[in-house]
């Protein structure tokens, strides 16, 4: 019996946004979490019938490797796969052909592909408040799309932007820290998709394990995790030209 599945690794929502988007019309969809950093990933398997979504976010125009890595202990069995990136309204080079080599290596077929924009996870003034209506209808869309080459049986072999080698993964050193109004409720460490928040030492984190994917800073009740002010205003001046305009969404069939 066919099984619609989402594997989805969204730290701050945004990337669910546009997998829910694409997939709210997948009869009885399961969803397997990549930022769980506790489940075991080799116990998922998928027959040649299902169908998958894979979505990850691209950070700094890489697929996280934390995410591929947890990809990889999943077996696809030939099971159809779409990728959806999605990205903060600057670019997302190289994470699709990325996301497309993980998934070929874990055994999935990818019959199609998404590049969809969702407010920047660190700079949030960037795609502020996407995906919003008019990415709603286009996702719709797109969705609908997708399904009819499913249930064509086409799995043509598509052609998706992006370089191998990969470009050169960099390091934004943006680790956030807690206030004085922490609470130390803990809930940052056990979400934390890296483990990098250890339970005694609520109010840091490892910055070996840190990805900068501010999932602490999204759950935290108290709103007190918070990055280093000077290093974020240099950062959203950085970033402003890039990310400038609105960036489309894109389908590949």
């Amino acid at each position: 019996m066919m099984k619609y599945t989402k594997i989805i690794f969204s730290p701050t929502g945004g990337t669910r946004k546009a997998a829910d988007l694409l997939t709210k019309n997948w009869k009885d969809a399961g969803t397997i979490d990549l930022s769980d950093a506790v489940d075991d990933y080799t116990k998922y398997s998928f027959d040649p019938e299902d169908v998958v979504l894979i979505a990850m976010p691209s950070f700094g125009g890489l697929a996280p490797q934390i995410a591929l890595d947890r990809l990889s202990r999943i077996k696809g069995n030939s099971a159809r796969c779409v990728l959806v990136c999605v990205y903060g309204n600057r670019a997302y080079e190289d994470t699709l052909v990325q996301m497309e080599d993980a998934a070929g290596k874990s055994g999935f077929q990818v019959i199609a592909a998404v590049a969809a924009v969702a407010e920047h996870s660190i700079m949030r003034q960037f795609a502020e408040g996407r995906p919003d209506e008019d990415d709603s209808r286009e996702l719709t869309e797109y969705a609908d799309k997708i399904m009819k080459k499913l249930e064509a049986g086409n799995t043509s072999k598509l052609s998706l932007p992006g370089n191998r080698p990969y470009k050169k993964a960099g390091s934004l050193g943006m680790v956030p820290k807690a206030g004085s109004d922490c609470t130390e409720c803990g809930l940052c460490a056990k979400q934390c998709p890296t483990a990098a928040i250890d339970l005694r030492v609520l109010k840091s984190a490892d910055k070996t394990k840190c990805i900068s994917c501010m999932r602490c800073v999204a759950v935290c009740p108290q709103k007190t995790r918070h990055l280093n002010g000077a290093m974020l205003a240099a950062a959203s001046l950085a970033l402003k030209k890039a990310c400038s305009g609105r960036k489309a969404n894109e389908l590949f069939l």
